[in-house]
């Protein structure tokens, strides 16, 4: 397939701008008490070194270290969130992967017992309680695909077809979890989000 959501940018100006969007996330939603936030990545997930390096890049301009925590299935979650606790990491990116999303009502879970603001692409890591989410409209990413399709069902060789970067994006915000952690949202981030859970 010739779409990709997890795939290095590939012009400077769009990881320019991935950059500048995740690190005012981590700055409108985190910075004012926040300053130790952790990656949870799956092992062998599909997971992309530039997309970590675009994270770390993200939070380093904002003076905070970004810490990898890896796991290589879900029954290294607990561990995982016990060294996250020991770090201390004080909020969680989530790096999207079959496993990990599959496990996301347990992420969730263990991000509230550890008192941890989870933020990953997906809004149903909100719609469980995370704190926030963005990344690229999955529905509208499908409903391209079909274009995809019907190039190759009229004869495109798929190796032919560029690979197109998402261009529509996403934003969720859980105010129930800012206020059960004790954080403030800024109104012009709430202002900005596709939806909002009160």
């Amino acid at each position: 397939m010739a779409l990709d959501t997890q795939a290095a940018p590939t012009a400077a100006g769009q990881a320019s701008t991935r950059q500048r969007t995740i690190g005012r996330l981590w700055r409108d939603a985190l910075a004012q008490n926040r300053s130790n936030p952790a990656y949870l990545i799956e092992r062998d997930g599909g997971w992309h070194p530039v997309s970590w390096k675009e994270a770390e890049t993200a939070v380093q301009t904002l003076g905070l270290q970004l810490r990898l925590v890896a796991v290589n299935g879900p029954d290294e979650l607990d561990q995982a969130f016990s060294a996250i606790a020991e770090i201390p990491a004080d909020a969680l990116l989530v790096f999207p992967s079959p496993m990990l999303f599959a496990e996301r009502k347990r992420i969730v879970d263990l991000g509230a017992k550890h008192r941890l603001p989870i933020i990953a692409m997906g809004k149903e890591f909100v719609q469980l309680g995370g704190l926030l989410s963005y990344g690229a409209d999955i529905p509208d990413f499908f409903r391209r695909s079909a274009v995809y399709i019907d190039k190759i069902l009229r004869g495109a060789r798929p190796a032919d077809l560029p690979v197109e970067q998402p261009t529509k994006f996403e934003l969720f915000v859980n105010l129930r979890t800012a206020r059960e952690l004790g954080l403030e949202v800024p109104a012009t981030l709430v202002a900005r989000a596709d939806e909002v859970i009160e």
